[in-house]
């Protein structure tokens, strides 16, 4: 579960905007926003006690909303006894787009994931040869150290696909499958294990294949739909969808924003390969590679 997502959803259920939970703790709005975002503020433990107490919270939601404040306090403690836990990737923070560990902290608190790709393999399904060819891409000179961290980062990532309770659903565009940003013997070692991996009930990867013609994916960016389980308390958890960019990313979080990318979604699937279909042809493609 994510704090800062969690006292979104518990402002928004009050009907309270960020400027009117700001103006009754006596902060800036810039604060409320942060600690929503998940990134460092001032904000001490009774002061969230009094925010809670602002959005006229029930008991059940602040003890759900503390529980999760003091996982944040107390980060160190909850990282060596969890191994993978929330804030893993702050070690790697120095090689990240500003943008990006905001990504990562969603990622790790979301349930399901729904990815769109239209150019190359999403970052929890890469092997590490192909990782490393996008790396290499956008940063030719970066320290073969710094490459490995990065390859580290993706690895852990990619542990959420054996956690209980998470689902992974991915649409990609035949361009994927064909685009090399690696050796040939790379790509055949990608797509084995895009084959591999998507066998696995809690993953579903579907291809849209150039013979579709005109659809929503086409004249869509990639983007990323990030699902939140219930809390305790049974707020429900706002979704969020980011949006990569070649300079910048987006998040968006409106509910009206969210529900046109889910139409997308229903409108990409309608035209999707199954995911039997999808495998016969990831396959076939890795023996072409590995010819």
């Amino acid at each position: 579960m994510d704090f800062g997502n969690y006292m979104r959803g518990v402002r928004e259920n009050a009907h309270q905007t960020l400027l009117a939970a700001a103006t009754g703790l006596e902060v800036s709005r810039q604060v409320i926003m942060r600690m929503e975002e998940g990134s460092p503020t001032k904000l001490t433990t009774p002061l969230i006690g009094l925010l809670l107490d602002h959005y006229g919270a029930s008991p059940e939601v602040c003890e759900e909303a503390l529980r999760l404040w003091s996982e944040i306090v107390n980060q160190d403690k909850v990282a060596k006894a969890q191994g993978n836990s929330k804030g893993f990737w702050k070690a790697y923070t120095d090689q990240l787009a500003p943008t990006f560990p905001k990504f990562l902290r969603l990622e790790g608190a979301a349930n399901r994931i729904i990815a769109h790709q239209p150019v190359i393999v999403p970052g929890l399904l890469q092997i590490s040869e192909y990782r490393r060819a996008i790396i290499r891409i956008d940063e030719p000179d970066l320290s073969p150290v710094n490459v490995e961290r990065l390859l580290e980062l993706t690895t852990r990532r990619q542990a959420r696909l054996t956690e209980t309770g998470f689902r992974l659903e991915v649409l990609i565009s035949e361009a994927v499958l064909r685009h090399c940003p690696a050796s040939p013997p790379v790509m055949a070692a990608q797509l084995r294990w895009i084959a591999e991996i998507g066998d696995r009930e809690n993953v579903s990867i579907r291809v849209i294949p150039f013979a579709v013609g005109p659809h929503r994916g086409l004249t869509i960016q990639p983007f990323t739909l990030l699902e939140f389980p219930k809390a305790s308390s049974g707020i429900a958890l706002p979704s969020v969808v980011f949006v990569e960019g070649a300079i910048g990313s987006l998040y968006h979080e409106r509910v009206e924003e969210i529900d046109q990318y889910r139409e997308a979604i229903g409108a990409m699937q309608a035209v999707a390969l199954t995911k039997t279909d999808t495998r016969d042809m990831v396959l076939a493609l890795a023996k072409e590679y590995a010819a």
